[in-house]
């Protein structure tokens, strides 16, 4: 049963103090005479109002968040690393439902709304990760909206029998179809294609491709990733994750890139790395290109970062973009927000009458200070509902 409830005294976007009204889980209206009857009353205090944050790419199956410190000696590769991690999962007995929640519960209390998670999928854990997830997914269903990607994190071709579970986890639920480096991970990059946009085109659902490849290799995987989806029709429902070949140093290769993805409507996802060439959102955003963010691992075997923060993760943009105008830091936010709800196609995501009343309350007098200052989330709320507040969640991790 929804619950209605009055917000006094905030500030949408950083406009002026004002009443929002959330009836039903969405915003019903915005104005000082906003009328209460039969609404609880919560003071905002002259809050900064933000729409939910929206963590676009990280990998809840994989945390060691809550387990103890992991000590990292691990290889530079990523295939060390691909390698590394699928035999940790057994060593220390990394349980998919257990430590999604975990980070569910780290991310709602930093003011997170929505996340894309990608869960492995491969012929020594099965399925596994995906029903861990799923299971976490609807015990917390009431704090964040949780989107699966099937994802093939050691491969598809080159482990036979990972395609079919590809297929059953899509049966299962998952909704986005997963693909990694089809160079430099199967070593087929026409093959690789064939089978995410195949299973897409059979089971109706969205792409998204890890792309570490860097450089004339990565862009050659972009240039057939393009071409693929203008010919199946899939333009707007496309990711390109991390996609560092856009950092490359030659302009004039990537603005052909540039120009490619726009025409394919394909999206971008950044971590806004600080060791690899990054894509240049402002670059991007002006295109027309849509572009995400999110936090990747958190804890894990890859490395040790990470806390699940999307205004420190828009921090983060700034810094590796030197976004210093206030202007510039609104775009790092929007990225984190509004970026990431359209390329999650999230259904009455903002705030205006109408929109699903997910937000978040900060002390901070603009937007640019929030990004700047991330100070602690005074109060979230889901669905008109609240899940956290002043930086807990109001559900428990086991």
């Amino acid at each position: 049963m929804q619950t209605n409830a009055l917000f006094t005294n905030v500030r949408p976007a950083g406009a002026a103090a004002t009443n929002v009204l959330v009836r039903d889980g969405r915003i019903a209206s915005i104005g000082t005479a906003a009328n209460a009857e039969g609404a609880d009353v919560v003071d905002g205090g002259g809050a900064l109002m933000l729409p939910g944050l929206v963590e676009a790419h990280t990998h809840l199956d994989k945390t060691v968040y809550g387990m103890g410190w992991y000590r990292n000696e691990v290889g530079p590769r990523l295939i060390d690393k691909i390698d590394n991690e699928r035999a940790q999962k057994k060593i220390l007995g990394i349980d998919p439902a257990r430590q999604s929640a975990r980070q569910i519960v780290l991310s709602v209390g930093h003011g997170t709304t929505h996340i894309r998670t990608h869960v492995d999928v491969d012929t020594e854990i099965g399925l596994s990760g995906i029903e861990g997830v799923m299971a976490t997914r609807e015990r917390y269903r009431d704090i964040v909206d949780v989107e699966i990607v099937a994802f093939p994190q050691s491969g598809m071709l080159v482990r036979p029998g990972t395609v079919e579970l590809m297929e059953e986890a899509l049966r299962m639920g998952a909704e986005v179809v997963g693909g990694l480096d089809p160079s430099g991970m199967d070593r087929d990059p026409k093959g690789h294609l064939d089978v995410i946009f195949g299973l897409a085109q059979r089971y109706g659902r969205p792409v998204d491709i890890h792309l570490h490849e860097a450089g004339e290799l990565g862009a050659f995987a972009t240039e057939l990733t393009i071409e693929r989806t203008k010919a199946l029709g899939m333009q707007g429902k496309v990711t390109l994750s991390h996609a560092f070949c856009l950092g490359m140093p030659d302009p004039v290769a990537v603005g052909a890139l540039i120009d490619g993805l726009r025409d394919a409507g394909i999206h971008i996802m950044t971590t806004a790395p600080a060791s690899r060439p990054a894509p240049p959102v402002k670059r991007l955003v002006e295109a027309g290109i849509t572009v995400c963010a999110g936090s990747d691992g958190i804890r894990d075997t890859w490395g040790p970062y990470g806390n699940g923060d999307m205004l420190e993760r828009a921090m983060l943009i700034g810094l590796r973009n030197n976004f210093r105008r206030d202007d510039e830091l609104e775009l790092a936010l929007d990225i984190c927000t509004y970026g990431g709800a359209k390329v999650m196609a999230l259904d009455g995501y903002g705030l205006k009458p109408g929109c699903r009343a997910d937000f978040v309350l900060v002390d901070a007098e603009t937007i640019a200070e929030a990004v700047a200052g991330r100070p602690q989330r005074k109060l979230v709320v889901k669905n008109g509902r609240v899940s956290a507040r002043n930086g807990v969640a109001t559900m428990e991790a086991p």
